[in-house]
């Protein structure tokens, strides 16, 4: 009875956290009217939004269960499943993966970018170089960073508290849901596919910024387990949560003005326009090249 009440327990927060995956709808900026008005108060800095921001994404994520349709079926029922019989095999997995003792310490070492310290080093370079640079996309990337990964914690650390799942390494009740355990989800895991997420869709534009984001996040994952400090469940619900997380901060968040990839010419490839200079009588075309 009690490993079928833990199954129904992961069934629900592992539909929270695919739930965020789906994305959220952005919210719409007014734009002012071009003729002359009295001049429009401006929108304010995320830096001024930060907290408030903060509230309107918790709202966000823990109402978002109750914003389910029914064609969302196709994909939550499958993954409940695939879920449910991971946490059935968690216990089989966990011990086999402890026998390779040696993998703790480059576990350990892979670990550190989904670490409280990892994250918030790398939401300060991207903010103060974006700042020392004049670059508005780094500037944003480093806030929505500290946003999302705040975002995330919130949200894990919740779930831990519900969970209570026992670690692979407390002995003989491992893996047992509501035990004072710490180990459903893995934080490191949430935090890391959060920030991943974001510099991802801040760089959509950067194929290698992408693949290298995602990797990271990947291997921070894969190393919560290989170190036996999570069970498979606890990883992929944690990455499920960091990646819905990542992206309803970014589409919530995200200022159109400032991406480069976002404004109305091609973003790269071949581009042709006329250039004429009618006083001067000088006519060609203009050839540009974007990569």
């Amino acid at each position: 009875m009690r490993r079928n009440g833990s199954v129904l327990c992961l069934f629900g927060v592992a539909t929270l956290g695919l739930i965020l995956s789906t994305g959220s709808a952005v919210r719409g900026q007014v734009v002012p009217d071009p003729l002359p008005t009295p001049k429009a108060t401006p929108t304010p800095s995320l830096e001024r939004q930060f907290f408030k921001n903060i509230l309107n994404d918790q709202k966000a994520i823990w109402t978002a269960p109750f914003n389910l349709r029914k064609e969302d079926a196709k994909w939550l029922v499958p993954s409940g499943i695939g879920m449910m019989a991971f946490v059935t095999t968690d216990r089989i997995t966990g011990d086999e993966i402890a026998e390779f003792d040696h993998l703790s310490t480059p576990a350990r070492v892979l670990s550190y970018p989904g670490s409280t310290y990892g994250v918030a080093a790398t939401a300060a370079s991207f903010y103060l170089l974006g700042r020392k640079k004049h670059d508005e996309r780094a500037r944003e990337t480093g806030i929505l960073i500290a946003e999302g990964s705040i975002d995330s914690f919130i949200v894990f650390s919740a779930l831990k508290v519900t969970t209570q799942r026992s670690r692979p390494d407390t002995g003989r009740e491992r893996s047992e849901f509501f035990d004072g355990g710490s180990s459903f989800p893995s934080g490191h895991s949430t935090q890391a596919w959060t920030v991943a997420t974001i510099v991802a869709n801040e760089y959509h534009d950067k194929r290698a910024v992408q693949i290298a984001a995602y990797s990271i996040a990947s291997a921070v994952s894969f190393a919560r387990f290989t170190g036996g400090r999570h069970y498979i469940s606890d990883v992929l619900v944690g990455s499920a949560l960091g990646y819905g997380i990542g992206k309803y901060v970014y589409k919530a968040h995200h200022r159109q003005s400032i991406q480069s990839g976002d404004d109305d010419g091609p973003s790269r490839g071949l581009s042709i326009a006329p250039e004429f200079n009618r006083s001067a009588r000088q006519y060609g075309i203009d050839l540009r090249w974007r990569f």
